[in-house]
This record gives structure tokens, sequence and C-alpha cells, in this order.
């Protein structure tokens, strides 16, 4: 039964993370120059086979400059990867071709989850002209 006033803790953190996107600074804002990003993510953990990769495009114009992907464990609470500070970092020094990974901190019952997140990004700028 739905009660008014009642969110599901799935739908709850959906918008923390809409409200969080809403209230970061513009990626196009951050760096001006960046014209198109794209991120291929693969998320494994150590008892599971490597899930799938999958490509992110990155709507630059519109883009957040917020870059936390949440955990593909379904059973993950409080987890996901906040790769902000990589991404940013190798954007701002006009880095092509960058890579990282991030641990998940959640937790699946008593346990940590741990699941790792590796990404590789691929970004293209505006030429100068010197």
């Amino acid at each position: 039964m739905y009660r008014y006033g009642k969110q599901s803790a799935a739908a709850q953190r959906a918008a923390e993370r809409r409200e969080r996107e809403d209230s970061a600074p513009r990626l196009a804002a951050q760096v001006p120059d960046l014209v198109s990003l794209r991120l291929e993510i693969e998320e494994r953990s150590s008892s599971a086979a490597t899930q799938p990769k999958y490509l992110r495009r990155i709507v630059v114009a519109s883009a957040p400059a917020l870059f936390f992907i949440p955990c593909a464990d379904p059973h993950c609470i409080d987890g996901g990867h906040d790769v902000t500070w990589p991404v940013m970092q190798s954007l701002q020094s006009r880095r092509v071709k960058f890579d990282g990974e991030d641990t998940c901190h959640g937790s699946i019952g008593p346990a940590s989850c741990s699941r790792i997140l590796k990404f590789e990004a691929l970004a293209e700028y505006k030429l100068t002209v010197s």
C-alpha cells in the first residue's frame, strides 16, 4: 500500500542524486574548451565475473561537472562511485585520454560492497590558435 508523503529508499536516493546534479556547476563552464566526452565504464566485484563495459556519452553543453556513478549491485546501500575529482582534474589539464578506478564504499547487509569501477575516458577539445 502506498502512503502519501513517503518515498521508497531508491526513489529518495534518485531525488538526492538529481538535486546534487542540479546544484553542481555546469561542465561547459568549468572546462570551456571541451567539445565532447565519453566514458567507457566497467564494474566488477571480487566474487563475480566482470560485468560488460558500457559507454556513457556526456552532453557537454548541459552536463553537471559531477561524475557520480551508482553502484551496479542492486543490494548495495549508500554506495556508488564518485570519480568527479580525477575526471575534472584530467579535463582541466586538457588530457585527451585518461583512466581511473574507484572502490564502492557502500554495504550489502553487514558486509562492505567493495565493487570496483574502472573507467577510460576520451575527450575532445576546441583547437587553440597560438
